[in-house]
């Protein structure tokens, strides 16, 4: 994965990363990893569930029937942590050029120069 990942793929694939879980148990992780700011809808988690399986980045590791209904438990694959970490480096590098910006001195004036 050479793009940008969006955020609701880092958070799933983050809350994969330190054990497999079940849809419901992904949709409360990516909750809490993004401060309640991302809700994930059973579709569009499921979706994306789907989409990651086909790219290889999870894969299923166990089905089990509750309630008559079919509950896959979910695990992140070598080319996912592969891909989580790519994407933890791009955006560090980010993170790293913004603060290293804001910490050096203007060069040119600022807003504040004209107020």
């Amino acid at each position: 994965m050479t793009d940008r990942m969006q955020e609701p793929t880092l958070l799933v694939l983050t809350a994969l990363a330190d054990s497999p879980r079940h849809g419901y148990a992904i949709m409360q992780e990516v909750q809490e990893l993004s401060g309640g700011r991302v809700n994930l809808r059973t579709g569009t988690l499921y979706g994306a569930l789907d989409r990651l399986v086909r790219q290889g980045l999870i894969t299923t590791c166990a089905q089990e029937i509750v309630h008559g209904r079919a509950r896959r438990t979910y695990a992140l694959t070598p080319e996912g942590r592969d891909a989580l970490a790519a994407e933890a480096r791009r955006l560090r590098l980010t993170l790293d050029a913004v603060t290293d910006r804001l910490a050096a001195p203007a060069s040119h004036p600022t807003l504040e120069t004209f107020a």
